[in-house]
Order: C-alpha cells, then sequence, then structure tokens
C-alpha cells in the first residue's frame, strides 16, 4: 500500500464524504481510516451508504467512545495504517486529483523532506496563511501577539510567523505545516513518533514539525492546492479560539522553552486581554445585529451541471429557499461558470456539478481569479448533496 489516509472526525459527515471522494480520485493506491471522535450525526452508516464498494476494504471506520481529541485519535488510526507514506488530513477538505501525485513523488525525489504541506485556498481563492508558518518561538510569539506580524506581515523579522516573506506559488522550506494536511514517511512517524498527546486541540501540528525539524529533516511547502472550509470560517476572534490556540501553546513553550517564565506570563495576560476583546466584540455585534434595519443581501447560487444535478438543485433550493439560476454544462470548464459571475455584487455561489468538473479545476480556477463575494460550492448528484463553506444542504434523510 502506498498511502494511507487519516481522518478525525466528529459530527461532519457531509463534508468527510468529500473529502473521502476527493481522495479516491487523487490517489488510486490508497486506503482511508477514519477515526471518529463519538458523532452524533450518523458518520458510520452514512459513510456504508455513501461508499458501499469501498468501505471495510480501502475505506476503514474506527468507532472512539469518546472525543479523543485530534492528536490522540491520529495516533489510534496510525497504528492501523498499512501505507508507507501517511497523510493527517482534515475532514472539512479536499485536494485536487494533481495533489496527492504532487506530493508523493516530492517525498520520494527528497530524501531530506520531514512533512509536506500545500496551499490551502479558502471558498472564495484566497489564499490561507495557516499554509505556512514558523517555529513560534519566544521572540516570534511576542510579535504576533503585540501585532508587529499584522502591521508588517512581509517583514522576515516581524512577520515571521505567517512567512508571508516567501513566494507563495514556489516550493519552499517551511517549519510548521498545517495539520489540515500532512504527508509524511511512516517510518519517520515509527521513528521519532507522530502527535503529542498532551494536545487536545490546536498546536499538535506545531510540535510535531518542529520534532521532525529538531531530527534533521526539512518541511517543505509545495505550491499544489487544496481547499480547507472551515480554515476560512472558523471565527479566530471568537473567545474559545483564543483560550484553546494560546493555552495550546503554553504547552509547547514548557516543552522546548521550559526558562522563559516571562514569556509565560506575557501569554497568559494576553489571553486574558484577548479573551476579555472577544467577549467585548461578541456582545457589539449582537447588539448592532438588533439595532441594524437593513438586512444582509442573501446570498445566490448558480448551478453548473448536468441534468441530473440541475433536478436535484431545483429541489434543494426550494426546500431550502435558496435565490438560485441554472445552467446545464456543455464542457467541464471550470473558468465559464465563474467569468458569468464576475459582475455581481452580491455573496454568490458557483455550484459545480462533481460528476463532470474536476477538483483541481476548480481549486485553479477560484486561485487564478479570488473575489472576495464569489465561492466555490460542489454538488454531487450521486449524494444528493451539496456543500459550501458555510452549509450543508442533502436531499437524503
Amino acid at each position: 500500500m502506498e498511502l494511507t489516509a487519516i481522518i478525525v472526525s466528529y459530527n461532519v459527515k457531509h463534508y468527510l464524504a468529500q473529502c473521502i471522494l476527493s481522495l479516491f480520485k487523487s490517489c488510486k493506491d490508497i486506503e482511508i481510516i477514519v477515526a471518529d471522535n463519538n458523532s452524533h450525526d450518523d458518520t458510520q452508516t452514512y459513510l456504508q451508504r455513501a461508499f458501499p464498494h469501498e468501505y471495510g476494504n480501502k475505506l476503514k471506520f474506527i468507532a472512539n467512545k469518546e472525543n479523543l481529541g485530534f492528536g490522540k485519535a491520529n495516533n489510534l488510526a496510525l497504528r492501523h495504517a498499512q501505507g508507507d507514506y501517511i497523510l493527517f488530513i482534515n475532514p472539512d477538505t479536499f485536494v485536487g486529483e494533481d495533489t496527492i501525485p504532487t506530493c508523493l513523488s516530492f517525498l520520494q525525489t527528497h530524501p531530506d523532506a520531514g512533512i509536506i504541506g500545500t496551499r490551502m485556498l479558502n471558498a472564495n481563492g484566497s489564499f490561507a496563511m495557516e499554509s505556512r508558518r514558523a517555529v513560534p518561538t519566544p521572540l516570534t510569539s511576542f510579535y504576533k501577539l503585540c501585532g508587529m506580524t499584522s502591521l508588517f506581515p512581509y517583514s522576515r523579522i516581524f512577520g515571521k510567523y505567517y512567512m508571508q516573506y516567501l513566494d507563495a506559488t514556489e516550493i519552499c522550506k517551511i517549519d510548521v505545516v498545517s495539520g489540515a494536511f500532512m504527508m509524511t514517511r511512516r517510518n519517520i512517524l515509527a521513528q521519532y513518533g507522530a502527535f503529542d498527546e498532551d494536545f487536545f486541540m490546536y498546536g499538535e501540528d506545531i510540535e510535531l514539525s518542529y520534532r521532525i525539524l529538531l531530527h534533521n529533516y526539512q518541511n517543505y511547502y509545495l505550491p499544489t492546492r487544496i481547499l480547507h472550509y472551515k480554515g476560512e470560517s472558523t471565527n479566530k476572534a471568537s473567545q474559545k479560539y483564543i483560550n484553546d490556540f494560546y493555552m495550546a501553546m503554553l504547552i509547547f513553550f514548557r516543552k522546548y522553552h521550559p526558562k522563559s517564565k516571562l514569556l509565560y506570563a506575557i501569554i497568559f495576560l494576553s489571553v486574558y486581554l484577548l479573551s476579555f476583546k472577544a467577549l467585548l466584540t461578541q456582545w457589539c455585534v449582537k447588539l448592532r445585529n438588533k439595532l441594524r434595519t437593513s438586512k444582509h443581501p442573501q446570498a445566490k447560487y448558480i448551478f453548473w451541471g448536468s441534468a441530473e444535478m440541475i433536478e436535484q438543485a431545483k429541489q434543494i433550493s426550494a426546500n431550502s429557499s435558496l435565490e438560485s439560476t441554472y445552467h446545464i454544462s456543455e464542457d467541464n470548464n471550470a473558468a465559464e461558470p465563474i467569468k458569468s459571475a464576475l459582475t455581481s455584487s452580491t455573496p454568490t455561489y458557483i455550484v459545480y456539478d462533481m460528476s463532470i468538473y474536476s477538483y483541481a479545476d476548480i481549486l485553479r480556477t477560484f486561485d487564478d481569479m479570488p473575489k472576495n463575494n464569489l465561492m466555490m460550492a460542489t454538488f454531487h448528484p450521486g449524494l444528493r448533496l451539496m456543500l459550501t463553506n458555510e452549509d450543508t444542504f442533502s436531499l437524503n434523510k
């Protein structure tokens, strides 16, 4: 077996199904292990119905009795992996048909490569900064906490955290690979260990990336594309995110910088200040929404696909009161649908029929023509399912 893909899931069965579909399209010699953290959305039954030929063979399911967290669930699945290469990937992603071959080829031809990361896109085609990061040293972390990283994003000193001074269209050496997509060799994990289970959520990818660097491997960023839905929609100004993320950073600092007591104090103070700011912001937003008389413009949906897909799309639109238009596709050119909507001034989803279009072409098209109010969405006629960065729409119960 060439590759084992490990996906930790929790109540995201529809996104998970799409992630699996894209992986099967991108790699033929693959096994996929889903480590489910006690979901309550009937994930296992849904996957059995969605993948009747692959389930139990190429697609394996581990049903955890409780939410073990990201690192521990990944480590549990890793014990069952048969592949020479391991991919840790989030369920709320999809990969291009060329993504897996590109990463595998790079690992096979670069013996110094430890972990491979990719060019992550948001739903509107914009670049996700988490695609490349530096090790959060005390000084790098301080610059991020005090806002210097935002003020000077392309500085090699103040903006080092997101490494934006590097060309995002070129292969480059990086420190930290995002846990949304991490590909490595199984023998590296066998020798140096996988995720540190002291972390429950956030920070596991940073710690593993840094540990691999310490063993004289180099982590790489490849400009091959994936989409990460929740990378865009996660509210990074929320009180919960701030607490979870920076507390994870404290675990990292205690492990690798045990003498930085001043930094601990700064982070603790920053967490409380940022948490208070986030809470105050949430109250203000709620108050503003109550007082607002004008409504946000309702999103529009433009469906491009086969006659079968259009019929299902009409049912979904009627069920969910969506403002929609429909086009029967004559070819699989992913650029044509987005060009037809470039003049739109309201939030618009371009919904592609995935029985016609390729993931790679859609990613490439949005990457080439990012526009804030245009977002990619996918429709899977076989699953009777539509996915956006914010919602799922299914005709199946």
